[in-house]
């Protein structure tokens, strides 16, 4: 049976939200049960090795898919971010200190769910000297360890004014940088208020210039009241950053607390952004109303290497 992942029971003014009902969810954004043994296998080994993952505290609409493949997106350093982007599902507050048996924790259950392609988050730090940028090499190496056969993503926060926070996670030697962009400079200070665009996009641009070879990726989310035109304006940014990979989905209000949808943006729509973005450079676009940054991560890894072998064959 169909799961719904948003609430849509309350109206009036939400925080960073607007004063009005709460639109009706469109057919195209439901999706099927799990497979229960699959599910709880995958949920098993993560509780096991104590691990957080963006999946669940992001109330993540693919969980369920992803679990009865055994893939998760796991995320470290905690389960309290000192941001309040609103519409990130995550607690906010005061998080507790690093756990520092935790990289080996991540890499015990990465062998243990057999992942060849490995995505690792985190909450945001802006306690940390380094906003955990030595927590997430320190990760990095542990996976090479105990999984030397998987390939590895991580999905960082903008580490804003972390100096050198950059140089210490790409010096660990992950496969793909992500940062996600989240969505148009114009409602920066509405969606998410801590963060500055200049310094997303500056940090994706870093990236790539420090390691030319490592695949950079960024995603943004459809809904909040973007034009189509600052939708182009940022794949543009994203492409004078040499952003290898975008992924493009539809925003879901996780809580009546969170910022609402303003347009379900049907997929015929997402089709026409893979094929703008496809068209301005990119490597691999993905654009559908459920993906999300680490969705089929695995096999758009793949995608992506394939791309850059034909792209440097012509």
């Amino acid at each position: 049976m169909p799961i719904e992942f948003e609430s849509v029971a309350s109206a009036g003014a939400q925080p960073g939200g607007s004063a009005t009902l709460p639109l009706a969810k469109p057919s195209w954004l439901r999706v099927r049960a799990p497979s229960a043994d699959a599910f709880d296998a995958t949920h098993a080994i993560l509780r096991a090795h104590s691990l957080n993952t963006v999946c669940a505290e992001a109330a993540c609409p693919n969980i369920g898919e992803c679990w009865a493949k055994r893939h998760a997106t796991i995320m470290v350093m905690g389960d309290v971010c000192t941001r309040a982007c609103a519409f990130c599902n995550v607690k906010t507050g005061r998080p507790k200190p690093l756990d520092p048996t935790e990289p080996e924790r991540v890499a015990s259950a990465v062998a243990a769910l057999g992942l060849e392609h490995v995505v690792v988050t985190s909450v945001d730090r802006d306690d940390l000297e380094d906003g955990g940028a030595a927590h997430f090499a320190a990760t990095i190496a542990a996976i090479r360890g105990a999984a030397p056969y998987a390939s590895i993503e991580v999905l960082t926060p903008d580490f804003l004014r972390k100096e050198g926070a950059l140089e210490i996670v790409l010096s660990a030697k992950p496969d793909v940088f992500n940062h996600n962009i989240e969505t148009v400079p114009s409602l920066y200070r509405r969606v998410r208020p801590g963060a500055r665009y200049a310094q997303s996009l500056s940090l994706l641009a870093r990236a790539k210039a420090l390691d030319p070879n490592l695949f950079t990726k960024s995603g943004i989310m459809l809904g909040f009241g973007e034009m189509e035109s600052e939708v182009h304006e940022v794949m543009d940014d994203l492409r004078a950053a040499d952003v290898d990979f975008l992924t493009i989905g539809q925003y879901l209000r996780p809580t009546p607390d969170h910022a609402s949808v303003e347009r379900y943006i049907a997929p015929g729509e997402f089709t026409s952004y893979r094929e703008r973005g496809l068209a301005k450079g990119f490597l691999l676009v993905s654009a559908s109303p459920l993906t999300r940054s680490s969705y089929h991560a695995s096999d758009d890894f793949a995608a992506l290497r394939s791309a850059r072998q034909a792209a440097l064959r012509h």
